[in-house]
């Protein structure tokens, strides 16, 4: 991994785009800039609820935000997932090649969030190797449980905005992510097939506080069930004290 250069960090608010934020400034990397796609309504590639909660976050961690505002991307009506997953990394390495020339020593790398999705992070990876830059995805691979623990253990504070998977039910929206809930995924991993971590959609996260965050995100919002799936919809946001 290079030494030299500034590195981006793919961020969406959630916990593992944090996490591996958190993680990059832990092992010394020189994040100049958060990234984020807003990529509307659904997407392949991207964590969709309440990224415009990104903005807050970069003002607590106290680093620069990059926000992407592709056309639609098309992906309720997609039907080819590999073709759609291209097409949308396009915006984002657009942005990529813009920061190049803007960061003071040139592009070093990306961070990422991926724990187990080979769609996300194959594309990703090919991104990297067209830009010659590296990726730093701490979580790739690791064990969904002892990841869970590990942010909480350092004060990750994690709000679950949307759930679409069985088990999971209205009362999860606006619920903490903490040991209580991990213990019960677990358990709806073993029942539903869930991941722990949500890594294939089954719910979305907010991280509203961690040691990386000045101050935390407050949230006053509204949720939305439909049926089988549901997220909340922010009505207000404000850094606290």
């Amino acid at each position: 991994m290079t030494d030299s250069g500034k590195w981006v960090s793919l961020f969406s608010g959630g916990k593992d785009s944090s996490w591996a934020l958190y993680r990059a400034l832990e092992e010394g990397l020189d994040v100049a800039r958060l990234l984020t796609v807003h990529p509307g309504d659904d997407s392949y590639m991207y964590h969709v609820p309440e990224t415009r909660l990104a903005g807050l976050a970069a003002e607590s961690i106290g680093i620069e935000l990059v926000e992407v505002e592709p056309d639609d991307l098309g992906a309720a009506d997609a039907d080819d997932a590999g073709a759609q997953g291209d097409r949308e990394v396009e915006p984002l390495e657009a942005a990529l090649e813009d920061l190049r020339s803007e960061l003071d020593g040139g592009l070093a790398g990306v961070t990422a969030g991926a724990v187990e999705s080979e769609y996300q992070t194959s594309r990703i990876e090919a991104m990297c190797d067209r830009l010659g830059i590296d990726l730093f995805a701490p979580l790739w691979q690791r064990d969904p449980r002892e990841l869970g623990e590990e942010m909480l253990a350092v004060g990750f504070e994690i709000t679950i905005v949307q759930v679409a998977a069985g088990g999971l039910d209205e009362s999860w929206l606006g619920r903490a992510l903490d040991a209580d809930a991990l213990d019960e995924l677990a358990e709806l991993n073993d029942a539903y097939g869930v991941h722990v971590l949500g890594e294939g959609g089954e719910f979305e996260t907010l991280v509203t506080d961690g040691p990386h965050m000045d101050r935390p995100i407050e949230l006053e919002y509204e949720t939305v069930w439909e049926g089988t799936r549901g997220h909340i919809r922010v009505t207000d946001a404000w850094l606290g004290e």
